[in-house]
């Protein structure tokens, strides 16, 4: 049985590795924001609006346990879903864990085009943005590095780039 979930940062590539991966390797893919969203038939940035960060993160919780349950499966779950509770130790005994871990001007290029669809960004400037990237990273860099493995990502920008990354985690991972 294989079973893979993906965590870092927001903008670091979690989906986008995750979609990629789970072609290559013909599994299921499920992205937890939007396996979230499908269940609840509202936005992630709805429902922090409506019941709070807190409110959020139980729900985000409860969901985790649902799809770290799957067999034969690919998970990118929500950059602070390792950081909360007891989730990044239940994420480690269900998978095997890969931290994608990349710097903070990388997450900023990731993140800059669609910063208002993220509830944790909206409304920042671009010097704003920056500050909050280095402090929550500072902030969640332990919980994410607890994870089995820990793999550098840079720009994820082009086929090519996507490709060459995909290798080095399928070595990692010895897929």
């Amino acid at each position: 049985m294989t079973r893979i979930i993906l965590i870092g940062y927001m903008g670091s590539g979690k989906t986008t590795l995750g979609n990629a991966l789970s072609k290559e390797l013909g599994l299921p893919f499920f992205d937890l924001d939007w396996y979230i969203e499908n269940r609840f038939c509202r936005t992630v940035s709805r429902l922090f609006a409506e019941r709070g960060e807190e409110g959020f993160r139980h729900i985000e919780r409860e969901m985790l346990h649902e799809v770290a349950e799957f067999e034969d499966v690919i998970i990118a779950a929500g950059g602070g879903t390792p950081c909360f509770f007891d989730n990044i130790d239940y994420m480690n005994r269900q998978a095997q864990t890969v931290y994608l871990k990349a710097t903070p001007e990388v997450l900023f290029r990731h993140l800059q085009p669609g910063r208002q669809k993220r509830p944790l960004l909206a409304g920042k400037s671009d010097e704003e943005m920056m500050a909050y990237i280095h402090e929550s990273l500072a902030q969640r860099a332990p919980f994410y590095e607890k994870a089995n493995y820990v793999f550098d990502v840079d720009l994820l920008e082009s086929r090519k780039q996507i490709r060459n990354a995909l290798t080095q985690l399928r070595t990692l991972l010895n897929l």
